[in-house]
Formats: C-alpha cells, sequence, structure tokens
C-alpha cells in the first residue's frame, strides 16, 4: 500500500494524474542503476585503496565500510570532495573512468517523455555530489526532461534530514497536496511523508543486480509503466 499526507492507504499504484501537478525525482535507485554506485563503492574503490595504501583488499574493504558506516545519511556520504580527502584517492576521476557502467532504469525515459508531454513540473532531487551529478547528466542526456534540478549539497542537508522538504520549498516551491515524489530510499520517503508529500512511491529493485525492496508503508514499483493510466 501506500499512504497520502493524512494516513490514508492508496491502493492502486495509478494515481489520478489530474490531482498532480509536481513530480519530484531522485537519481540513483531511481531514474539510473544503483548498481553502477554499489560496484564502485564496494568493489573499485576498495580495490584502489588497497593498492595505493599498501593494504589487502580485506582492509581496505572493511575500512572504506566502516568510515561509510559512520557517515552514512549525511551530506558527507555522498560528498565527493570528502572521500577524497578521506581515502586519499581522486574519487571524481576514479567515477569518469568508470561512466561507461552509468545506466538508466528501464522505462525512464519513456515515463520522464510522457510527463513532459502532459505539462507536469518534473524536478530531480539529489542528494548526489555536483560531480557525480554532472557526470551522470552528460552520460545520460536526463537532464534534458527536467524543469529544475536540486542538489541536496546547495541546500545544506541529505533529504533524509528533517526539516529539508520544508527548505526545497525556496530552490522549488511546490503545493506538497499536489505532489509526487518518487525515491529508492525509505528514509527519504518517511520524510517527505511527514513532511506532507502526499503521493511517494518507492523503487522495487533499484540495483538491478541487488536485492528487491519489501515495504509496508510505501508502494514500490518494478516500472514506471505501473503508474501510467
Amino acid at each position: 500500500m501506500t499512504i497520502d499526507a493524512d494516513g490514508k492507504n492508496i491502493s492502486n499504484k495509478c494515481p489520478l494524474w489530474q490531482d498532480i501537478d509536481t513530480v519530484l525525482l531522485d537519481m540513483d535507485g531511481t531514474l539510473l542503476d544503483l548498481h553502477f554506485d554499489n560496484y564502485f563503492w564496494m568493489q573499485h574503490v576498495p580495490e584502489c585503496y588497497a593498492e595505493k595504501h599498501g593494504v589487502s583488499h580485506d582492509v581496505a574493504y572493511r575500512h572504506v565500510m566502516q568510515r561509510s558506516e559512520q557517515t552514512r545519511s549525511s551530506l558527507d556520504w555522498y560528498c565527493v570532495d570528502f572521500w577524497t580527502r578521506e581515502l586519499s584517492l581522486d574519487i571524481g576521476q576514479l567515477k569518469h573512468d568508470m561512466s561507461e557502467k552509468i545506466a538508466i532504469r528501464p522505462d525512464v525515459v519513456s515515463f520522464l517523455s510522457w510527463l513532459n508531454k502532459k505539462g507536469k513540473r518534473v524536478v530531480l532531487v539529489t542528494n548526489a555530489h555536483p560531480v557525480s551529478l554532472d557526470l551522470k547528466m552528460e552520460k545520460t542526456q536526463l537532464h534534458v526532461h527536467f524543469d529544475n534540478i536540486v542538489n541536496a549539497h546547495d541546500i545544506g542537508m541529505a533529504k533524509e534530514h528533517e526539516g529539508f522538504w520544508d527548505k526545497l520549498q525556496a530552490y522549488e516551491p511546490y503545493d506538497m497536496r499536489r505532489t509526487m515524489l518518487i525515491d529508492d530510499n525509505m528514509e527519504v520517503l518517511g520524510c517527505a511523508h511527514e513532511y506532507g508529500i502526499k503521493y511517494c512511491y518507492g523503487i522495487t529493485q533499484p540495483d538491478s543486480r541487488g536485492r528487491r525492496v519489501k515495504d509496508a508503508t510505501f508502494v514500490t514499483l518494478d516500472s514506471f509503466k505501473e503508474i501510467l493510466p
């Protein structure tokens, strides 16, 4: 099920589109396959760290994962500059080196095109660092579909932090009663729902090679076709 701002269950995945003016979209794991990021941080970065610092892969992996857990849900967790300093690796360059793995999830382009055709305001709202954002937009060209792109680093807090969705109003004014949010992060969806965003949807399998998400609170989508008329 999904729930609206009044706590009412909405059993049908397809919303009443005439009641929606704005669609807020996450990037990694929602529009783009999260496999790129998972592979990058869990395999490629530890390999590069081990080679540069002369430690075993296991030691490098544990160090990267430990620091990742300590910074999770903060802007540092998403920050290319932070990790470049922390690991003494050029994280931006390493991402560029692997950019061929960046992939758009199925049905994304057709969904965005449909939203554009119907005159919905389409806004990308991402925690991704500007270096990552620019690389992925250059690679995918999805930016042509957005009326606005808002980066959490400009706002100064991650999307899963209390107060983010209120601060977003200064960058992208929206009527939360007539707004849809699609994001693969359940913590983000919970925060947005608490603020009052009416239509909140998750993603069933953000990483095409990873586990499927099970959540009893929000509808999760296998495909964006599920919410089209």
